[in-house]
């Protein structure tokens, strides 16, 4: 499996002017692409290697094209054909896809290199920091927050400017299964190391041990982002100002994005380090933004990265991850199964057929872990209390108390 690593860059001005204007070019060698590849009828469209062979005429035409490293430009080509097989699968599971857009003037922020055209420097007197050389842009420093991987090691390597102005670098790794911790037979996973996890809106997380963890509390953070951005849209466009303004605005954004994906970077790693099995609910995200009032906390959530976050960290750690269909969870009885339909406010589950009572979304994780089971072939679950390293004595944890197991907060 592919592992990323990313990283902070420190390009000094000459080189991320350099760096820029390589990304500008890319731009224009993608839309020319995109403008070839649907300038033939369908059926006879030309591939990723009918294209890459065109470069060589495309640089004899418009000579800028080959002031880009040759590497880059061929995976720039490639990009758009990946998107293409995307929007191929999107269509066949119904979704209606059009033609693949052109890129205006800087929209683009990034350049890959793949295999080739790149270079790490690990021995550069300072600690902490190592130095990237990427093909016809220069020398970069980086700061290696961890050990970096050996050249011969990088897959991919990944230059990104992100709308603050900040700069980073993505450092792909394949990572070999035979290295990869064995998840245990599902036969004999003991129930105490199994867990069902409701996705809520109350709280973040409920789990089938009864341990709920709050939504995070972003409302400061949102005021900013509001001031700043009304304070953007007083300033005349395109001037300085307005410049300086919009890092300033894109920088409150970022704030926001951070301190989400670090809560779900913890939270999915004492997941997937504390439980053997992870049920979870298999939602269809899009579909319930389109169509809820509650879009805009569904979109804080952003439940689709956490749900991706949690299966690529399962197979790092060795942990067998189910996505369970939701459709029913909250309304069957984790008991006797009987399915009773109640409306959102409703926050207790009480069933006519059994008696049985519990808090709502505890009775979907329940549910949640014995389809999981049922899925996996390990049976149905038995619902077990146990202590979570985020217990702190009471049913529900704070989002600010979520630390990931071997930081200095844990």
């Amino acid at each position: 499996m592919d592992v990323t690593l990313r990283c902070r860059a420190y390009p000094d001005e000459e080189t991320a002017s350099e760096a820029w204007r390589h990304i500008e070019i890319h731009r224009q060698i993608r839309n020319h692409a995109i403008r070839d590849y649907y300038s033939h009828d369908d059926g006879n469209r030309p591939t990723a290697y009918d294209q890459h062979r065109k470069l060589t005429d495309w640089k004899q035409r418009w000579p800028l094209f080959s002031e880009v490293s040759a590497h880059a430009a061929q995976q720039t080509v490639s990009e758009i054909h990946k998107n293409v097989e995307t929007q191929k699968g999107r269509r066949k599971n119904g979704h209606k896809t059009g033609r693949l857009k052109w890129q205006g003037s800087g929209e683009r922020r990034s350049v890959a290199y793949q295999s080739e055209g790149f270079d790490v420097n690990h021995t550069t007197g300072q600690d902490g920091y190592a130095t990237l050389r990427l093909s016809k842009i220069g020398y970069i420093p980086i700061r290696a927050h961890r050990e970096l991987p050996a050249t011969e090691n990088i897959k991919r390597v990944v230059l990104k400017k992100e709308r603050t102005g900040d700069w980073f670098v993505c450092l792909v790794t394949e990572r070999p299964d035979e290295d990869l911790p064995e998840k245990p037979d599902p036969s004999t996973l003991d129930p105490v190391d199994c867990v069902g996890v409701d996705l809520g809106i109350l709280s973040y997380i409920h789990t089938s041990d009864d341990t709920a963890v709050d939504m995070l509390d972003l409302s400061d953070d949102y005021d900013r982002y509001g001031r700043e951005q009304r304070k953007l849209d007083r300033k005349e466009h395109g001037s300085n100002n307005w410049e300086k303004q919009r890092q300033t605005v894109a920088a409150a954004k970022r704030q926001i994005k951070r301190k989400v994906l670090d809560y779900q970077h913890k939270l999915t790693t004492w997941l997937v380090r504390e439980y053997d099995l992870v049920a979870v609910e298999d939602l269809d995200v899009k579909s319930m933004l389109e169509t809820s009032q509650n879009a805009k906390t569904k979109q804080d959530a952003a439940w689709s990265r956490f749900l991706d976050l949690l299966e690529y960290k399962a197979d790092l750690h060795g942990t067998h991850v189910v996505r369970v269909e939701p459709a029913g969870t909250t309304k069957e009885c984790s008991e006797c199964g009987v399915e009773t339909s109640k409306p959102l406010w409703i926050r207790e589950h009480s069933c006519p057929a059994c008696g049985h009572t519990e808090d709502r979304d505890l009775n979907a994780a329940k549910n949640i872990l014995s389809r999981g089971h049922e899925q996996i072939g390990a049976g149905r679950s038995e619902s077990t209390p146990v202590q979570t390293a985020l217990s702190t004595g009471t049913n529900s944890v704070p989002a600010k108390r979520v630390v990931e197991a071997g930081s200095p907060e844990a």
